[in-house]
This record gives structure tokens, C-alpha cells and sequence, in this order.
């Protein structure tokens, strides 16, 4: 915690606002949204398909906006789309608290999620700005902020589920209602150039499509958001043929296990990796280890025995483990690589893109990840998921190793916005 905070003081007082400000959006979401399915089977009777729409409402508000989110960040300047997100939120998370109306309860999801789709691509751009050449480590640090608030906010949340529902949303929005008034006294104002308010939308768009380099490599990340997301389907469906009904209890160790190799490593990680490795060299590696990751819980399946509890648990979280610490290496030069093939240029637009682009690849991901999981386990063979999913980080790897070595993660010049 003293290199965290050291590190943390060694920044601009914005960036310092930014990592605090960071931690309390993941703690008030995440104590909300595990429990929100729950509330709405259980609390208010929904229909599963219900419940299925409203959450999926949410993420693709969320996914299908960022482009418009960073956009309007780039046009209008930082601060706005930040506090308005905050205040956006509040508003979403109130009344999924107070209402039982399916209509209205589509209108607060949605709201969450572009909610979302203002303030990432913003607060990434800020902080890009803001910390100049020590982005990378901005980066690092930033993570550890929020990766913490995604460990700390399941607990607050489930202990606040003890009174009532009700008070968990109530506490969450009053967290996003004191960000908005924090972000309007303390954050300065903070614009990405004069290029961002050149030309209209459209030339703006078409300045980030045609970036073929940033294309690219958006394209070859996708691997490593599907492996990433993992944590939530294909690891809790394994918890859940290896233990049953203590297969929940499993999950949750997972989860805290993931955020808190990231909030205790990455630091660390970054500075080893920062000193040994080009910036393409460590995003290289970290991607092998993602694929990697995988590889005991192929193992374990292919030997076709049954494994005890404790191997079975083991090598879930030696996957967890090597998943997470391989991620923590990637996260901060993969942002700094977005910033560079920008050229410095519409960097919210491209953070947007690239968050949109990546979410479409989390969505195919996950159904393929589902429907071989149905196969695998059909036949007796769930192996089969465990080494897609290694392979998937083998050729996230090998794309990202190709682009680098055919000069096409090079640090572009400034881009000019057409007419």
C-alpha cells in the first residue's frame, strides 16, 4: 500500500482525482449490480426474459454508446461528459431502487449504461492527457483504484442487502450523486485539441475508421477481453460442475481472488515488466500468459478422471491467478498503445471505438465460449473449452507480435481532422 500511495502522490492533483474518483464508480456499481437480477426475480416477481431485458439493456447501452460517449468528449471537453455520467447514473440507480414498472425499469438500466458510455472514454482521455509521458504507470495505478472498488463493492453491497434493496441503490447514487458535485468544484476543465472540434461528428468518425493501424489493433485485442470475461461465464460454470450448490461460494473466492491479485500486483508487475520489455513486448507476453492461464484446467479435464475438490479448486484458481497477473501486465500498455495510434488526435473517439469494438467481441465471444461449452460437455470432452480459449490467447498474442513487427503499432504524428 506505501508503493500505491507513493505512486498515487507522484501525479497531478487531477489524475489523484480521477484514480479516487474511479475506485468510488466501481464501488457503488458493483455493490449494486451482482444483486440487481436477484431483486428483480425475486423482490418483484419478473419473468426471467424480463430480467434478461433489462440487464441486457443496460450492457448494450452501455457497449453500443461509447463511440457518442467519447465523441462528446472530444468535442465538448472532459469534465462535462464525466460529471454528466455521474449525475446520469444517480438518476438510473435511484429509481432501480424506488420502481417495479418493467418500462421504467428499462428507462434506469439504460440510463446506467449510457451512463457508463459518457465518463469511461472521458476519464481515460483525461488521464492520457494529464499524465503525458508517464502514462503507462498512470495507467497501472489507475487499475489498482479500480480494480479495488470492484473487490471492495460486492461486500459493501451485500452487507447493506441485510436491510433492504432498497438502501443499497439509495447509497449508491448518493456515491454518484457526491461524485457529481466533487467533479464540478475540483476537476479543471480539460480539453484533447483544437483537431476535436474541427469538421463535424461524421469527419470525426471517419478520421477514427480510417485509422487502419488503431483498427487493427482493436481487432486483435478482442482475444483478450473474451479470455478476460471468462471470470464471469466459463470459470462459475466450472465452479459449478466441480462443487454444486457450493459452486456460488467458489465463484465468489474466484472473483476476489482475481481483483485482488490485480489491486496487490499490478504495480509491481508493471515496474518488472516496464524495466525488461518494449511496451509491445510486455503486451505480447501478458497476452501469452492470458492463454496460459487456461492450460491446468485443460489438463484436469482431459485426464477424464474425477478430480478431487481441492485439485479441481486449484487449478481454478491457479487459471484465475495467471489470468489476472497476465491482464495486469497488458492493461496499462495496451491504453498507452491506444493513445500512440491515435497520433494524440480525437483520443476519447478512439477510446470509444475501441471500448465498442471490444464489447461486440465479448458478446460473439461469450455466445461461441457458450455454445462449445454445450458441445463439450455433451460429450464429455469440456477440454475442447479450455484449449479454444488458451488458443484464443496464443492468437491474440501472435496478431499483436505481427502488427509490431510490420511497424504498425508505431506512434503515429498528429492526424489532421478532414473537412
Amino acid at each position: 500500500m506505501k508503493t500505491l500511495w507513493t505512486s498515487t502522490l507522484s501525479f497531478p492533483p487531477a489524475v489523484r482525482l480521477l484514480m479516487a474518483n474511479q475506485f468510488a464508480i466501481n464501488l457503488a456499481f458493483y455493490m449494486l449490480m451482482p444483486y440487481l437480477a436477484a431483486h428483480l426475480a425475486g423482490d418483484l416477481g419478473l419473468a426471467a426474459w424480463a430480467v434478461g431485458l433489462v440487464l441486457g439493456v443496460r450492457n448494450f447501452s452501455q457497449q453500443g454508446m461509447f463511440l457518442l460517449g467519447g465523441t462528446l468528449a472530444d468535442r465538448f471537453g472532459y469534465k462535462a461528459p464525466i460529471m454528466a455520467g455521474c449525475l446520469l447514473r444517480t438518476a438510473g440507480f435511484a429509481l432501480l431502487g424506488v420502481v417495479n414498472s418493467l418500462p421504467v425499469l428499462v428507462i434506469a438500466s439504460a440510463a446506467t449504461g449510457f451512463a457508463g458510455a459518457l465518463f469511461n472514454p472521458a476519464v481515460r482521455a483525461y488521464l492520457a492527457a494529464e499524465a503525458g509521458e508517464r502514462r503507462v504507470e498512470a495507467f497501472a495505478t489507475f487499475n489498482v483504484y479500480y480494480q479495488a472498488g470492484m473487490l471492495a463493492g460486492p461486500l459493501v453491497g451485500l452487507a447493506l442487502l441485510a436491510a433492504d434493496f432498497r438502501l443499497v441503490c439509495l447509497v449508491a447514487a448518493g456515491i454518484f450523486a457526491a461524485l457529481t458535485v466533487l467533479q464540478g468544484r475540483s476537476l479543471p476543465a480539460r480539453r484533447g485539441g483544437t483537431s476535436a472540434r474541427e469538421g463535424g461528428v461524421l469527419a470525426q468518425w471517419r478520421t477514427v475508421v480510417a485509422n487502419r493501424p488503431f483498427l487493427l489493433f482493436s481487432l486483435a485485442m478482442i482475444g483478450s477481453y473474451v479470455l478476460t470475461f471468462q471470470v464471469y461465464l466459463a470459470l462459475p460454470l466450472a465452479a459449478g460442475d466441480a462443487f454444486g450448490k457450493a459452486g456460488t461460494k467458489a465463484t465468489s473466492l474466484l472473483f476476489v481472488l482475481s481483483a485482488a491479485v490485480a489491486v496487490a500486483g499490478q504495480l509491481r508487475l508493471t515496474g518488472w515488466a516496464k524495466a525488461r520489455w518494449s511496451g509491445h513486448q510486455a503486451l505480447v507476453r501478458g497476452l501469452a500468459v492470458m492463454g496460459l492461464a487456461f492450460t491446468p484446467l485443460a489438463l484436469v479435464a482431459a485426464s477424464g478422471e474425477a478430480v478431487p475438490g481441492a485439485v479441481a479448486l486449484a487449478a481454478l484458481a491457479a487459471a484465475v491467478i495467471a489470468l489476472s497477473a497476465g491482464s495486469a501486465v497488458v492493461y496499462p500498455f495496451e491504453m498507452d498503445t491506444v493513445v500512440s495510434l491515435s497520433g494524440d488526435r480525437l483520443v476519447a473517439t478512439h477510446y470509444g471505438l475501441y471500448n465498442t469494438v471490444s464489447g461486440i467481441g465479448i458478446t460473439l465471444g461469450n455466445l461461441a465460449t457458450g455454445a462449445l461449452w454445450d458441445y463439450a460437455r455433451h460429450h464429455q470432452s469440456l477440454w475442447l473449452v479450455w484449449a479454444a480459449l488458451a488458443l484464443t490467447g496464443g492468437a491474440c498474442a501472435s496478431a499483436v507480435l505481427l502488427l509490431a513487427r510490420t511497424g504498425r503499432l508505431t506512434a503515429r504524428g498528429p492526424q489532421p481532422v478532414p473537412a
